[in-house]
């Protein structure tokens, strides 16, 4: 199958009368190599059944069906959006039948049609990481993912508590299942050439979660009050939420944790403790 190279993306580009914008965090990938190598990572085989973010001008798109998989591509600009299936029909017309576009934004995607299992995309930079949470919570059929993210992002989504890098998105991923940083990307892969290094991460998701939906957004809330305040013991970070210092120290010891601690030293297990606690 013939894949989208430098001449074809600003070709395609130039038809559209297209500019890449920051807004929406447009950097197309010309490398037909790191596509391949993102689609083998990913672990993609024939029949697979695709969720595609921001496929843009389908530089990773052809390479999923190019592995034999069904892909439902969700795209928020409606001149790519239009342009994607063309593009498809015209370099891999064996496969156009076995792509979905939907013109969305991702972040209110909520009843995605033929139920993806897997998450593989360059995501948008800008919104990667709430993009991925609300999928991970919309969008239960995915079991894996593999995202290109700016580095720094990707490092703190698959950061272990007491990295340097661990946060609020830590946690919250790990609601969700396991992640890993899977390779770096080179920034002259992309038209155009981004101000940021960027990063392959990988998610198998859990067997179960591991608690309510009730519970998950207690456990959120929790996850900001520690983080707004990174710096506070948690037994001040989570005073407000839990009706005072006092108060929030006794929830804390209830759920075997040192109130002098602050949220970069739990793990989501213990977020979830204190949720449960009483």
């Amino acid at each position: 199958m013939t894949l989208l190279g430098p001449a074809e993306i600003r070709d395609l580009a130039e038809q559209l009368d297209l500019q890449p914008t920051k807004k929406l965090g447009q950097n197309f990938v010309v490398d037909a190599n790191t596509v391949r190598r993102i689609v083998r990572v990913a672990g993609v085989e024939t029949g697979d059944k695709v969720l595609e973010v921001g496929p843009g001008l389908g530089s990773l798109t052809l390479g999923l069906l190019e592995a034999g998989a069904r892909v439902t591509a969700v795209e928020i600009d409606q001149r790519l959006a239009a342009q994607l299936p063309l593009t498809v029909a015209e370099l891999a017309p064996d496969a156009a039948d076995r792509l979905r576009v939907l013109t969305d934004d991702a972040m209110k995607v909520v009843d995605l049609p033929g139920a993806p299992t897997r998450l593989v995309a360059n995501l948008p930079y800008n919104v990667s990481v709430p993009v991925l949470l609300h999928l991970l919570q919309t969008v239960p059929s995915l079991q894996t993912a593999l995202v290109m993210v700016q580095a720094e992002v990707g490092q703190r989504i698959a950061a272990r508590p007491g990295s340097k890098v661990y946060g609020s998105p830590s946690v919250k991923a790990a609601w969700y299942g396991a992640w890993s940083t899977a390779g770096q990307v080179s920034r002259q892969v992309f038209w155009p050439v981004p101000n940021v290094d960027s990063i392959l991460v990988s998610f198998a998701r859990a067997a179960s979660l591991p608690g309510s939906e009730v519970e998950r957004a207690e456990v959120f809330a929790l996850v900001d009050g520690a983080f707004g305040q990174r710096r506070k013991m948690l037994r001040q970070a989570l005073a407000e939420q839990l009706g005072g210092s006092a108060a929030a120290s006794r929830r804390l010891e209830a759920a075997g944790i040192d109130p002098t601690l602050r949220g970069e030293q739990l793990s989501m297990r213990d977020f979830l403790a204190i949720a449960r606690a009483h």
